[in-house]
């Protein structure tokens, strides 16, 4: 691979600076790295590879002279900033939701679909953490036969929400253990000792906009315009990787042990999967590197055709900032 210059937009932030350190563990070949965040970071330093390099605030002339642009940013800075990243010659690999659903924006695992990074016009989508982690765990199903519907129901992490999440979590339980109280300010109530129903607003039929993401997402990634979804998010009180619980039928049968074998050999798994001996994926053995852990594959007892498994993905590597820079990888290669 030739080297590369390369920006990070958003990389203050737990995924851009997520990012920084992915790129120095996978030698990616950065000719030169600069960080653009707000004015506010402006001027000051992050470490990349042991060296302080200068945060450059975003700004549409920001992006001269690079050859790939990470997005690490919210939707509205992806979309003020994306004309200008494709007007300088950038391609912009973005990890917020801004572009995922349309037409002209490819939306990428690497695992899954690498051969849509080709029909790029300057933007590349990187999925939601959760319909990435689901998606890796179930593609070599869906491989050996097209899944017809799926029900997920998700258990993430607090650091989905951000650094101050996990940062939440502790403040509420240390306040706990003095018998004082703390005012939520992360989540809408009280994490510590607590699930939350929801994550996103309301956006259709009573779904949160986040679990309309694995509906949607799913059918481009997989290319399966029919796949039929229902989601359920939960917010639980761990501070990284999210779990997901997926029922699924394929259009023909799947036998268990027919699942393990592909599963086992499936790029970017790892099969966990010995229930006599507590063996299954948890969120403390899948943090800080990037296989999701699928486990507790058995037949579901209402559908002849369907399959139940459970899996556990680290969101901010695999879910954001790895999948972004494999994105990147392709386009290198």
């Amino acid at each position: 691979m030739k080297n590369v210059h390369v920006g990070i937009l958003g990389a203050t932030g737990a995924v851009g600076q997520e990012m920084m350190k992915i790129l120095a563990e996978r030698n990616f070949p950065v000719a030169s790295l600069r960080p653009i965040a707000s004015a506010r970071s402006a001027g000051t330093a992050v470490k990349f590879k042991g060296e302080d390099v200068t945060i450059v605030e975003a700004s549409d002339s920001a992006f001269d002279g690079l050859d790939i642009v990470l997005g690490a940013a919210e939707n509205d800075i992806a979309e003020r900033f994306a004309p200008a990243i494709v007007k300088a010659g950038a391609t912009f690999v973005d990890n917020s939701s801004a572009f995922r659903l349309d037409p002209k924006v490819p939306l990428i695992v690497p695992e899954i679909n690498p051969e849509d990074v080709k029909w790029h016009s300057g933007i590349i989508s990187n999925p939601n953490c959760t319909t990435i982690v689901t998606l890796v765990a179930v593609n070599a199903l869906a491989k050996e036969s097209p899944i017809e519907t799926m029900i997920a129901s998700s258990y993430q992490a607090t650091s989905g929400a951000g650094a101050n999440g996990p940062k939440e979590l502790m403040a509420e339980v240390e306040a706990g253990l003095r018998g004082e109280n703390y005012e939520p300010k992360v989540f809408q109530y009280q994490i510590a000792y607590n699930v939350i129903p929801q994550i996103g607003g309301e956006q259709y039929m009573g779904y949160t906009s986040e679990e309309m993401k694995m509906q949607n997402e799913g059918r481009k990634i997989l290319h399966l315009p029919d796949l039929k979804v229902s989601c359920t998010c939960v917010r639980v009180p761990v501070v990284r990787s999210h779990s997901v619980s997926v029922v699924l039928r394929t259009k023909e049968k799947i036998s268990v042990e027919r699942a393990r074998e592909l599963i086992a050999a499936a790029p970017g798994c790892k099969l966990v999967d010995d229930l006599p001996n507590k063996v299954y994926p948890m969120p403390l053995d899948t943090s800080d590197q990037d296989l999701v852990y699928v486990g507790r594959i058995r037949d579901d007892l209402t559908d002849e055709r369907g399959l139940n498994l459970w899996c556990c993905g680290d969101q901010v590597r695999k879910g954001a900032a790895t999948n972004a820079i494999q994105i990147a990888e392709l386009l290198l290669a």
